[in-house]
């Protein structure tokens, strides 16, 4: 907590002061450990092209390589073993933080606070809105790139004296160990390339770094570890063309040594990953992209079988802890979750109830992965969350907007079930129709950190409204029970197409949630209708209008607790238990198969560490996840029959608030709703606006919506520097925010 802000009010009761201060003790020791392990971790990666770098792995394999894992479990040890520790002390210190949440009211300053992480920098070019901190990143990555080539470079021209070749040999020569230099600096991008991906992971929840704005960092790292691992081949092919010996080094296999042809093999898989992942083909062929980038198996297996154990062992933490995390996800998403209701809105929206335990913890902001399997078994699509965690323990809402072909199917099978329902009598059970769902989640912020602004800006870009949804629920439940929350002024923009959209208002009841909310906070919406150049007849009851429910006949249960962003204790017993069983599983391959009857082959020795990693988290981590699972049952029986508590409009059962009765909630509700048509919302005229009323004050602001949307709010936020600016990322909509 800073300096200059107090504590306002917990989420829990605070223990005694004694607990208190050994808790807090034991985090900071923890923090400052898993810095000084992180920062000498990025430090020797950073060195490690140069002759310092290779003098320390040379001094640290002579101490080390006479263990029973000799070389590779040196090179493990020095390259994979600091981030794995760090996984397990960001565990411990999750267990110790547990669900306390404290918020503050932070001190007006005279003078903008500058926040490397939040502040936007870059609002525009290939890497879309990046902050301070992520184009320092940027900046060190690149230098890092350019000194790994010198330093190579350096060392290469030093080394070709010592081999005796020809003069016109020289050429090829270096040009083969210019290509090996290259691989070397693919493997050391590659450390890093599975560590954003890991929608649980531990590393991301201990920063706050939600998957969705994770995966930025993914594609970056992808297109550089892809150039690298292209120029590695085309060197060698380059070279091996001009000697006349392509085709037949080509197919090499070696048993001592780099096994050509598994590496042929893992750079095409990689190439065609990383054609079909580029924006257009993403955008417009998703389905290609998506069924190609399952290619990644055969990319790491044959990387392994091309490498060996002894190289593999570099990228293998970052590996170790993707397996972990797809692992649960398996788990998770092969149960078949209750859509407990469904319905359609005039423009096209749907929204679908997913049946939840009552144990299972979100925020708002979340989103799910959900699976349809009568449209696809294997098509799996984000949605955010449009509930609140407070809206109901059995449930969570989404918000799905047809654009697409698989979106289109889902609309036409709830038209489906429509139909069913007006002639249940006619149908029997077997043609019957059906929507059998699948969920991965949820995932999001560690922290519901809209909570902790005195005022919020929430703008939206169409079905970008979805999440805000969840935040105003969010904010006015907690205004209504007296818990934790901060925010004083509420100003929404949502800039729509038609007035038909106005009709997903209604996924929100406000007098309901919070009966004289107007006395509780201020709320304004501004509406901005960008196609129509007045309202239509029925626009004025327009947000009142939508189809009926429709209650799928359901087989299934609520989601699995086996998610992790879920309980902490059985995320860090799911990880410990695994790595344990890694290093067993290891220790006893070596003892009793390797070193006993002398197994030398690297492609050999290769396969069976991935066999080792894999059979770790399924064994260890599989014992883990059964006992987890049936905690999970157990724990979410408490209320039996939870689907009677919610109704078909999605919402839960509750008795209104005595403050309802007698109040005018139509003129309530029309004085905080304003709608322009024919225009945009100008942000430049909005953000003086608010500085003029406002001040110099906390102001959070959120943006989900479009990328020409994030990148105009960026920018103004960036001119106005009186603002303090902060970056939060929501998901799938190319969604940013910002703390002005």
């Amino acid at each position: 907590m800073d300096d200059h802000e107090s504590p306002l009010l917990s989420k829990e009761p605070s223990s005694s002061s004694s607990s208190s201060v050994v808790a807090s003790s034991f985090k900071w020791i923890l923090k400052v450990l898993m810095s000084v392990i992180f920062v000498a971790w990025i430090v020797f990666l950073f060195v490690y092209p140069g002759k310092l770098g290779d003098g320390i792995l040379t001094n640290w394999r002579a101490v080390s390589s006479n263990t029973l894992f000799g070389t590779t479990g040196s090179m493990f040890l020095i390259f994979s073993g600091p981030i794995l520790v760090i996984s397990v002390l960001a565990s411990l210190y999750l267990i110790i933080s547990g669900e306390e949440k404290v918020f503050t009211k932070k001190k007006i300053s005279k003078f903008p606070r500058f926040r490397l992480w939040t502040f936007p920098v870059l609002v525009d070019g290939p890497f879309g809105v990046v902050s301070a901190a992520e184009f320092l990143v940027i900046m060190i990555f690149s230098v890092f790139f350019l000194w790994a080539i010198y330093a190579y470079t350096m060392r290469d021209l030093d080394l070709l004296d010592l081999f005796h070749v020809l003069p016109e040999d020289r050429s090829m020569l270096l040009l083969e160990i210019t290509g090996l230099r290259f691989g070397m600096i693919g493997l050391l991008c590659m450390v890093f390339l599975f560590l954003p991906i890991s929608r649980g992971s531990i590393l991301l929840r201990l920063v706050d770094i939600p998957f969705e704005h994770a995966t930025k960092y993914h594609v970056w790292l992808g297109h550089i570890t892809m150039a690298f691992f292209s120029f590695h081949g085309l060197c060698y092919v380059v070279a091996w063309t001009v000697q006349g010996r392509l085709l037949e080094l080509l197919f090499e296999w070696k048993a001592i040594g780099i096994a050509v042809l598994p590496g042929v093999i893992s750079l095409v898989a990689g190439l065609l990953m990383w054609v079909t992942s580029l924006q257009y083909v993403r955008k417009h062929y998703f389905e290609l992209f998506f069924y190609t980038h399952q290619l990644y198996i055969v990319f790491v297996v044959f990387l392994a079988l091309h490498v060996g154990d002894y190289l593999f062992s570099i990228v293998a933490g970052g590996i170790f802890l993707f397996i972990l995390d797809r692992f649960l996800r398996f788990c998770q998403s092969r149960r078949t979750v209750d859509v407990i209701s469904a319905k359609s809105f005039p423009c096209g929206t749907l929204e679908l109830v997913l049946s939840k335990p009552p144990n299972m913890r979100y925020n708002a902001l979340s989103f799910v992965f959900l699976q349809v399997r009568e449209l696809s078994w294997l098509q799996w699509h984000p949605f955010s969350v449009s509930s609140s965690p407070l809206d109901g323990k059995h449930h969570v809402a989404v918000l799905i907007k047809v654009l697409g072909g698989w979106t289109a199917k889902l609309r036409d099978q709830l038209s489906k079930l429509y139909e069913a329902e007006n002639q249940d009598q006619l149908l029997s059970p077997l043609s019957y129709p059906k929507i059998t769902t699948c969920v991965e989640g949820p995932y999001g912020h560690e922290s519901p950190y809209h909570l902790a602004y005195e005022n919020l800006v929430l703008v939206a870009g169409g079905i970008g409204i979805s999440p805000f949804f969840a935040i105003l629920s969010d904010i006015l439940q907690r205004k209504r029970d007296g818990k934790a929350c901060l925010p004083k002024k509420v100003l929404v923009i949502w800039a729509i197409k038609n007035s038909d959209e106005l009709s997903l208002l209604s996924s929100i009841d406000i007098p309901s949630l919070c009966p004289s909310f107007s006395q509780k906070i201020n709320l304004e919406i501004n509406i901005y209708v960008t196609r129509q150049s007045e309202p239509l007849l029925e626009d004025g009851m327009v947000h009142k209008m939508v189809n009926p429910s429709v209650k799928p006949r359901n087989n299934g249960c609520p989601m699995s607790v086996l998610v992790g962003t879920g309980d902490n204790i059985w995320a860090g017993l799911y990880l410990v238990s695994s790595t344990i069983g890694f290093v067993l599983m290891i220790t006893l391959l070596d003892i009793f198969y390797i070193n006993k009857f002398n197994i030398t082959a690297w492609w050999y020795k290769g396969l069976l560490f991935v066999v080792c990693m894999v059979a770790s988290v399924l064994i260890f981590g599989g014992l883990v996840v059964v006992f987890w699972n049936l905690w999970g049952e157990k724990a979410g029986d408490v209320e039996p029959n939870g689907h009677d508590k919610v109704t078909t409009n999605g919402g839960e059962l509750h008795n209104p608030s005595a403050e309802l009765k007698g109040l005018n909630t139509e003129d309530d509700i029309q004085s905080f709703i304003t709608t322009r048509y024919g225009t945009r919302p100008d942000f430049k005229e909005i953000f003086e606006s608010l500085n003029e009323k406002w001040g110099s004050v906390d102001v959070g602001v959120i943006v989900c919506g479009p990328a020409s949307l994030q990148s105009t709010v960026a920018k103004e936020i960036r001119s106005h520097s009186i603002w303090r600016s902060t970056n939060h990322p929501l998901f799938h909509f190319n969604s940013h925010s910002f703390d002005l």
